[in-house]
């Protein structure tokens, strides 16, 4: 009897433990849905709930389950994922922009979006506490605006958020070139209707080079309260600290001939990082943001985010500058200073009526963000010079901090501050014309003022700026297959511009704000019992009113300038059969000044990045047998070449095009996982760059050991 009332009593623990996590499921329904590789039906491409099938935009997903398997120990590494989207710059960590710089559709672009909110970053964004990555394809201004986007689309991190009940897992990474990163995340009730997760992790790894570390600590605790069967609120903070000695990126000259013709003596000189272990800079980043949603009946939510963030810098930063004889750079280098304070608030409501037998899914949204740069640090000053053909730094001997905070004791930078302020209002609806026809009508009114960027030297006159975006969706097998088309606008303020009039005067010429407008036709399929996504689309991106050099006046700046990028992709991700995982995608590039500065025209702009750019990663894992639960994981990153500098009087050099292959062995149990990855499996050289040419990371072995609870 005794026993028979213990298995009764764990069966009831049990069937709770169940009813929790169906109620998970039931009750998050703001939480992204992941199945496999497949994101099911984000809200945040367009801040409605919207199934990717019958949504006119296309975005690709990068989930923490394809992190996990990778075993992708920085945010590049999971970005290799996503359709179309390469690396131009590692992160410099200097102030206000020092993340990395990715280009995506022919348009440079950074991560500046978490959970749909401005979050900005002075160096790299951390695997650790990511559910998703959201890559929303073109110019995206009607919804978010046009101080984080870029024409080419946006990058969105979903961070992980509490569940119901307790769990969690740690995991450690051993591997090359010093690598140890350790993770952990843990998630529990802590009283009534309270739960809390926390998620961290600190990293360290050396250079592939000579020289150059990075080092890091980041913590994400998150709270959800359930305050009622209609209010839930979240609160989500990400601290993190870094301290790196990076490689000083290396310029060709932009001013003069190119005085290089191929890429051979910079592969001789690959593993030269020419910095030391002693010029660091340190990155701290701090976002918090407190959610709540309110249903307001049964047909109609509310949502209201306000987010505070803050980053720093504080070190040396350099780079070497071309000297156009076919052999020296110059290194100029700065201690900077300096930091950008952000406050976003936001609200939206979200709601489905029927005008008649008509439905509509329909979002108002209000949105304030205001953002603070704080200038500070050091001058440049020249430090040396360093030579490809002999292989030789004129400062080796005095790569210090004392040595160079002398040589900068004479430079002068001017501490100041600036600020932007936006308001806007935004409204889109979804009409169904038909069960299987929809259209959606956007529109955003933008009311700007202050410095559109840190480093403009005077504000920028008040505008206020129209975005309108629509889309149109013909399901011919409803949820399975549908044929979409969209046109979208996309926009930038522009900073004043210092001119000299004909007496040698000087003034400031202002200017309107820069407009993208983009159509784009596609499908969408649902196959294997909606296991299997495939997305492909035609774009045509033109850009208008982009600030260019006057043919009269080499000196001054006037506006006109247009530029136009068109291509097409094709995504494939999912699990076709039980065991496998895909999560594959090719793009195809072509972009050209189309008018404007006569340097430029008829060229492919520097930021477009690599014309075709193709990702491939499959893992199988085996079913049964004396082989179950091992996993064979293999995978393909290749580009075509990379015109890095690109205009008529100086020249084309262009890095080579490049294909990486990659591989992984893997033990899955319920509990724990150990799974064995090598990167770049040839041992391939190869460069990416935006005016710069940088060595990319060499071979890479990696044991990751994870163990859930």
């Amino acid at each position: 009897m005794k026993n028979v009332l213990i298995c009764a009593s764990m069966l009831g623990s049990m069937l709770t433990f169940a009813q929790e996590k169906d109620s998970i499921k039931s009750n998050d329904i703001d939480e992204v849905v992941v199945t496999g590789y497949i994101n099911k039906d984000s809200e945040s491409a367009n801040k409605m709930p919207l199934k990717d099938i019958e949504n006119p935009q296309v975005y690709n997903t990068v989930n923490k389950n394809v992190i996990k398997e990778q075993v992708a120990t920085s945010f590049n590494d999971a970005l290799k994922n996503i359709t179309g989207i390469s690396r131009l710059w590692e992160s410099t960590g200097r102030g206000n922009d020092g993340g990395e710089y990715y280009t995506m559709r022919g348009f440079s672009l950074q991560a500046n979006l978490v959970n749909g909110m401005p979050a900005f970053n002075n160096g790299t964004v951390d695997p650790a506490g990511i559910e998703t990555i959201e890559a929303i394809k073109g110019p995206s201004g009607t919804l978010y605006g046009g101080s984080v986007i870029s024409y080419g689309g946006l990058l969105n991190v979903i961070t992980k958020k509490p569940y119901n009940y307790f769990g969690g897992e740690v995991g450690y990474v051993l591997g090359g070139y010093g690598l140890n990163r350790i993770t952990a995340d843990v998630n529990s009730p802590i009283g009534k209707n309270l739960y809390a997760r926390v998620n961290a992790s600190y990293q360290k790894q050396n250079s592939f080079q000579d020289a150059g570390f990075y080092e890091s600590i980041y913590v994400a605790p998150s709270i959800k309260y359930v305050a009622s069967d209609r209010l839930t609120f979240y609160v989500n903070t990400e601290i993190k600290k870094s301290d790196a000695a990076n490689a000083p990126m290396t310029f060709l000259s932009r001013y003069s001939p190119l005085s290089f013709n191929s890429i051979d003596l910079f592969e001789q000189n690959y593993k030269k990082s020419y910095t030391s272990n002693d010029l660091t800079i340190k990155n701290s980043t701090f976002n918090i943001q407190a959610q709540a949603n309110y249903k307001i009946s049964e047909n109609w939510t509310s949502q209201t985010i306000v987010s505070r963030g803050n980053t720093k810098t504080d070190g040396y930063n350099q780079y070497l500058w071309d000297s156009a004889n076919g052999n020296e750079f110059t290194r100029f280098i700065s201690k900077l200073g300096g930091e950008t304070n952000t406050t976003g608030i936001q609200e939206n409501i979200v709601g489905n009526f029927n005008i008649g037998k008509v439905k509509n899914k329909f979002l108002f949204g209000l949105d304030f963000f205001q953002r603070q740069f704080i200038l500070g640090g050091t001058g440049w000053g020249s430090f040396g010079t360093v030579s490809l053909v002999n292989q030789t730094d004129t400062k080796a001997g005095e790569l210090n901090q004392g040595a160079v905070d002398n040589a900068l004791l004479s430079t002068q930078n001017p501490i100041g501050s600036m600020e932007t302020k936006i308001y806007s209002a935004y409204i889109s609806d979804v009409v169904y014309i038909l069960p299987n026809l929809s259209a959606m009508l956007s529109a955003r009114v933008d009311h700007f003022t202050g410095n559109p960027t840190a480093y403009a030297v005077e504000k920028s006159k008040a505008t206020t700026t129209f975005s309108p975006k629509l889309g149109l969706v013909y399901q011919p097998i409803q949820d399975k297959l549908s044929i979409f088309a969209n046109y979208m606008n996309g926009f930038q303020n522009v900073e004043p511009v210092q001119n000299t009039d004909a007496n040698g005067g000087k003034y400031f010429a202002y200017f309107d704000p820069e407009h993208a407008n983009q159509w784009e036709v596609g499908t969408k399929a649902s196959l294997v019992k909606d296991k299997l996504s495939i997305t492909a689309s035609y774009y045509n991106i033109k850009v208008k009113d982009k600030v260019m050099p006057d043919p009269s006046n080499a000196l001054n700046s006037i506006q006109g300038g247009q530029v136009e990028s068109k291509g097409f992709e094709v995504s494939v991700v999912g699990s076709p059969i039980t065991g496998l995982n895909i999560i594959a995608g090719f793009s195809h590039n072509d972009s050209d000044v189309t008018a404007g500065d006569p340097t430029y025209i008829g060229y492919r702009p520097e930021e477009a990045g690599p014309k075709n750019i193709f990702n491939f990663w499959a893992n199988y894992k085996v079913q049964e047998g004396a082989l179950k639960n091992v996993g064979v994981g293999f995978g393909a990153n290749s580009a075509s070449e990379l015109y890095t500098l690109n205009r008529a009087g100086i020249g084309t050099f262009a890095l080579p095009s490049y294909t990486v292959f990659n591989a992984a062995l893997s033990y899955n149990e319920d509990k724990y996982s150990l799974i064995l990855k090598l990167d770049n499996i040839a041992n391939k050289q190869y460069f990416t760059g935006w005016s710069t040419v940088s060595p990319q990371r060499l071979r890479t072995l990696s044991l990751s050991l994870n163990y859930k609870f």
